[in-house]
């Protein structure tokens, strides 16, 4: 578990990244999707998402107001979304930071005898 500092709209908001806040923004995603999938579908899922994004602020110091939210979720996911990544790279032995190319010597040319 990590805090994050998400910052909206000039209001700092602190939230920890816990596995259920995890579940819950990637339920969360998975709701837009199946809205954006099927737009008729979207009345059926509408009070769902409604509820993930309420539950999902909730757990943010301050409590997020309502001209932050929007912004606050779509920055939410974005956290998600690169800590699942860097999790994905360290399974996988890469370094989530790509080094830099190491330069190589200057090849020396010897004369011939």
């Amino acid at each position: 578990m990590s805090s994050k500092e998400i910052s909206i709209s000039g209001t700092d908001y602190t939230i920890t990244l816990t596995d259920q806040l995890v579940n819950q923004v990637n339920n969360l995603k998975s709701l837009y999707n199946a809205a954006y999938e099927d737009p008729e579908s979207f009345e059926q899922v509408s009070s769902e998402i409604s509820t993930a994004i309420n539950e999902i602020a909730a757990q943010a110091e301050p409590l997020v107001s309502d001209d932050d939210l929007d912004g606050f979720i779509q920055e939410i996911i974005r956290v998600v979304d690169k800590k699942a990544e860097e999790i994905k790279e360290e399974l996988e032995g890469k370094p989530s930071v790509k080094p830099k190319k190491e330069t190589k010597p200057a090849k020396t040319h010897k004369s011939k005898k």
